[in-house]
């Protein structure tokens, strides 16, 4: 899992390339030397922004990117990671009360969950129920 970066507005097409940018390709680089890196993302509208869009195809040789097809994320884990890290931090003790405590209580679980304990709850769900859809939406 890459860095857990914290977002002080919203995400704009800009913002995001900004991260890919900064954060993404080194990260990717250092972990990855060999070039085997997967890179996931959602599809929000400023992942598939035009400048994002551009400057992943720019850098296809150094990751690679799984691409998704629009309004069909059966197969992506990403929105059960969101949910993990969400549950975590909503059961700490004490609670957050300020976004310092969030933000510590995120980057404390997003440390400590590694996305395989994810996707081996999530992926035979989603597999289950896209197959039972015969390819088609599922609720999951």
């Amino acid at each position: 899992m890459g860095p857990l970066i914290r977002l002080e507005t919203t995400l704009t097409g800009e913002r995001y390339l900004s991260i890919l940018s900064d954060h993404l390709h080194s990260f990717m680089s250092i972990v990855y030397s060999d070039r085997s890196g997967q890179f996931q993302q959602g599809n929000a509208t400023p992942h598939a922004s035009r400048v994002a869009t551009k400057w992943l195809q720019e850098h296809s040789s150094d990751f690679r990117h799984f691409h998704w097809p629009p309004k069909s994320p059966e197969m992506n884990i990403i929105e059960d990671i969101r949910d993990a890290f969400l549950h975590v931090v909503e059961r700490r003790s004490p609670p957050s009360r300020t976004p310092m405590d969030l933000l510590t209580g995120l980057q404390d679980s997003w440390s400590e969950k590694m996305p395989s304990d994810i996707s081996q709850e999530a992926m035979p769900r989603r597999v289950a129920a896209l197959l039972r859809a015969r390819g088609g939406p599922t609720r999951y």
